[in-house]
């Protein structure tokens, strides 16, 4: 079964106005229209390093217990956060496999395995 959506702990967290941190969160894998709407977004043609924001906006399920993400959400996180989030972004999305040479411990014999999750 393909694995749509994906638990992450982020490296700082966010700090909402109530002074609670907020750093176990959800990301789903993104769908086209995902990808196709944050592009036409205004922002994101005006300035194109918004199109990171708009998307992760898209796609985090739920930060803490924060479930309505949006773009100002999102802009607020430290660098480290942001930086995470769209690594992991591309870790889930991306269709090139993340190849890894091994071998088998009882016969020794090498292969390759592809440990995207």
């Amino acid at each position: 079964m393909l694995q749509t959506e994906f638990d992450f702990t982020l490296p700082c967290g966010l700090v909402d106005a109530q002074g609670n941190l907020h750093r176990v969160g959800t990301m789903r894998r993104a769908t086209a229209l995902d990808e196709l709407e944050s592009l036409e977004h205004p922002q994101a043609r005006a300035h194109s390093s918004y199109l990171s924001i708009l998307l992760l906006s898209r796609v985090i399920v739920r930060l803490g217990n924060i479930t309505q993400m949006s773009p100002a959400l999102i802009g607020s996180l430290f660098a480290t956060d942001f930086l995470f989030l769209q690594d992991l972004y591309l870790q889930i999305n991306s269709h090139e496999p993340e190849l890894v040479e091994t071998c088998c411990p009882q016969c020794g014999m090498r292969f390759v395995l592809d440990v995207r999750r």
